[in-house]
């Protein structure tokens, strides 16, 4: 068999508690111990699972291997704490839900998020927090979904990606300035660095392999005018001006770009998915992504020093 490689593809590795509603599986784990969860498992290998929160992102980021067929542009992997044997269920509700993905790492009880460098992953998403936090401590690109399942609606074919900036796509270095100088301080440390590029944050090249399907795109509407653009990219910050022109330059010499911005200064964003309704929106404040869940596909990136254990954040903060 010849090599598959990973190098040139949008590589997204996902868990199980991510892709699916294992609601009733995980309580009988917790409650009844692991050799009741493996024979409830066996026992229902032909029940389909339901779709859990990143459900509607994934079947639409893989949808666009239509791109290319021949040479797919995205590959999902599953990345499990179940063994092989309770993976089974997993395997067979994907193919139930007529989802392209073949390839899965299931390791008993343990975490596989340190294959990810391995796999070429630029993001990994898993309901369990712990797994997301270690992963992230080691300076890989992880978040953890939040919220019910949203319902998935089948005619509609577009993409929506929504990102916060700071702590997402951008390192924390200016949300530490937020919390130790407020917000009079952030606006004048941005102003007077509006012209040095941030370092970038740790789903920057995640948002660089959305703009490679983008790009994708728009070469398929330059020879198909009747094609329609279906992958959409936000920007949703709390930043407002001036603190926003960093945010602007940063993201051009990063080399990727965003369709639509928005500078809310501390506008609630949950007002803002209930219109622009993104299939999913990655944020690294559990604070916000409180609001946003309830309606939108919400991850937590609990990436820099607000997300450390000792790390506390006031209220009001919006960066």
């Amino acid at each position: 068999m010849a090599v598959y490689e990973l190098r040139n593809r949008l590589v997204v590795g996902i868990a199980s508690s991510a892709l699916f509603d294992l609601t009733e599986a995980d309580a009988v784990f917790r409650d009844q111990g692991e050799e009741v969860y493996r024979a409830y498992q066996e026992e229902h290998v032909d029940d389909t699972l339901g779709k859990g929160v990143a459900f509607p992102f994934i079947r639409r980021l893989l949808s666009l291997n239509d791109l290319s067929p021949e040479d797919p542009l995205v590959e999902v992997i599953i990345l499990s704490r179940n063994d092989p044997d309770t993976g089974l269920r997993v395997m067979r509700s994907i193919q139930s839900h007529s989802l392209p993905i073949s390839r899965a790492i299931f390791m008993q009880g343990r975490s596989p998020y340190r294959f990810m460098p391995a796999l070429n992953m630029s993001l990994f998403l898993s309901a369990n927090e712990d797994d997301v936090r270690e992963a992230v401590t080691l300076g890989l690109p992880a978040g953890r979904v939040i919220g019910p399942a949203v319902a998935d609606e089948g005619d509609d074919q577009d993409l929506r990606i929504a990102f916060d900036f700071d702590g997402v796509l951008a390192d924390d270095a200016s949300e530490q300035v937020y919390q130790a100088d407020g917000i009079e301080g952030f606006r004048f440390h941005e102003t007077t660095n509006a012209a040095t590029p941030h370092d970038p944050g740790p789903l920057r090249d995640f948002l660089a392999g959305v703009n490679m399907l983008q790009r994708r795109e728009e070469e398929r509407r330059a020879g198909d005018a009747d094609y329609t653009i279906r992958v959409h990219v936000s920007l949703v910050t709390a930043r407002d001006a001036p603190a926003h022109e960093r945010s602007v330059r940063s993201l051009k010499n990063w080399g990727v770009t965003v369709n639509n911005a928005f500078f809310l200064g501390g506008i609630d964003k949950s007002t803002i998915m209930e219109v622009l309704k993104p299939h999913i929106f990655f944020d690294d404040q559990v604070g916000h992504l409180t609001g946003t869940a309830r309606s939108t596909p919400s991850v937590h990136v609990p990436f820099g020093k607000i997300n450390a254990p000792d790390g506390s954040a006031p209220e009001q903060a919006q960066r």
